[in-house]
């Protein structure tokens, strides 16, 4: 398919959770789903912005006029989260994070920083809006097709949970509201279904290499702007998985493009990405009326002295990135592993530099098994040196021939225990994997 000649464009937008605390008070950034202490139910309804416009998206939600009921948890949620009591001082933590990342991104800081409030209520947010800032602009990230241009980078709180859902009533859990939220947003510049997947691995690569981020499921979400020539704009929410962007992208053209066919006119929507590919309808695109400034909190000034404390090591991960490894292979080896080395090894892992990262990366590419990165490292930092051969992969003829050999001398033993012989000879050579594949091909 000719994306360009289609007039494609797609944007996506990164919301990445932070560890700590809440980002307007010091209630403990987790997520219970036992048991509540006490429940509260509401009503909300719509609120004009600014120029005394109420927003489209807004107006529908109260339409509906749902019960919304919030479950309550003494340990991680108070009065800020219920909106009987003004947000609190906010986060430095969560500040300093937004601040590396806006960073890594290439993205100019703004010297003040004001809190808005982004009206919603679809019950997700108890005070009917969401206290959202926006820390930096013109950011960008390289990429196999071109540069792609960041232009916001956001610091907001969490929503609300859904428990579950009727016609009438919404029930949340009001612990995961307030957690500090990043959204990175990209520009309408990716080529294609598959470009869209690459960039929101990119910036997922990116905020792993921070202190602070959430790790685990749902912690990250990413959300997909399509449309094409003679369509509309549509934000496509809820990716279980970034291998299921493509797919529901090109589910959402072939839509467009029928319904241009029909001579349908295409509405401008918000719709909820399906595991088939498909999607459902939402709620209608939110519109420009929807924020107004946050008052309860005082303007943030940014100075040179706080900017000159942010970064401790800021890492150019394009150098990194080697022909047949992943981007998330790689992240895992300069950021993951290095922890791992201090923690379990108790080696000094700030001793590594560029270049050992580089020359392991590369005999890694070569055909040095993967799981060896972690020995491969450590020897650099006992030793100041690699010792290239000890790692050097076994050819698949001298592998298949002891395998054969160890399986004709433990007959009737389990594939984990021909493995784990396997495993003792070629400690860090081989991969686990390719040992299993053959041993269920031999035997």
């Amino acid at each position: 398919m000719n994306y360009q000649k289609l007039g494609f464009k797609c944007g996506v937008e990164c919301h990445q959770q932070l560890e700590g605390k809440k980002l307007f008070c010091s209630c403990p950034a987790i997520i219970k789903d036992d048991k509540p202490d006490f429940i509260v139910r509401r009503k909300l309804r719509a609120s004009a912005g600014e120029k005394g416009a109420v927003d489209i998206a807004a107006k529908y939600e109260q339409k509906i006029g749902k019960e919304f009921i919030y479950n309550i948890y003494k340990d991680c949620t108070c009065l800020v989260e219920l909106d009987d009591e003004p947000p609190h001082e906010v986060n430095k933590d969560a500040l300093k994070i937004a601040l590396q990342i806006s960073m890594l991104l290439n993205a100019r800081i703004n010297d003040k920083i004001q809190f808005m409030r982004k009206v919603v209520i679809d019950g997700s947010n108890t005070s009917a809006f969401q206290r959202t800032a926006l820390i930096a602009m013109d950011g960008y990230i390289e990429t196999s097709k071109g540069r792609v241009n960041i232009p916001t980078i956001c610091l907001e709180e969490e929503a609300a949970k859904i428990v579950e859902k009727t016609d009438v009533q919404v029930v949340y859990n009001l612990s995961r509201l307030g957690i500090p939220l990043l959204e990175i947003a990209t520009d309408a510049s990716i080529k294609d279904p598959e470009h869209a997947k690459e960039v929101s691995e990119k910036i997922g690569m990116i905020l792993r290499s921070v202190d602070g981020i959430k790790r685990g499921l749902g912690t990250i979400r990413q959300d997909v702007n399509v449309s094409i020539e003679n369509g509309t704009r549509v934000e496509l929410k809820g990716f279980q998985e970034l291998k299921s962007i493509p797919k529901v992208i090109q589910g959402e053209i072939d839509r467009q493009l029928k319904l241009i066919q029909k001579g349908e006119k295409l509405k401008s929507e918000v719709r909820n990405a399906k595991p088939d590919g498909t999607s459902e309808f939402l709620r209608p695109m939110p519109g420009a009326e929807r924020m107004y400034p946050e008052t309860d909190i005082p303007t943030i000034d940014i100075t040179p002295e706080m900017m000159s404390k942010i970064l401790e090591r800021e890492i150019n991960f394009d150098k990194f990135l080697i022909k047949g490894l992943d981007n998330n292979f790689v992240a895992k080896v300069l950021i993951d592993i290095p922890k791992e080395i201090k923690s379990r090894l108790n080696l000094d892992s700030s001793k590594l530099k560029d270049s050992d990262f580089l020359l392991v990366l590369n005999e890694i590419s070569k055909g040095a098994p993967r799981q060896a990165a972690i020995d491969m490292l450590a020897d650099i930092i006992k030793d100041g040196k690699l010792n290239v051969k000890k790692y050097k992969g076994v050819s698949d003829k001298e592998l298949e021939s002891d395998i054969k050999g160890i399986i004709a001398k433990n007959k009737g033993a389990s594939i984990n225990a021909l493995v784990g012989e396997i495993m003792k000879k070629y400690h860090g050579k081989v991969e686990g994997k390719k040992v299993v594949d053959l041993i269920k091909k031999l035997s």
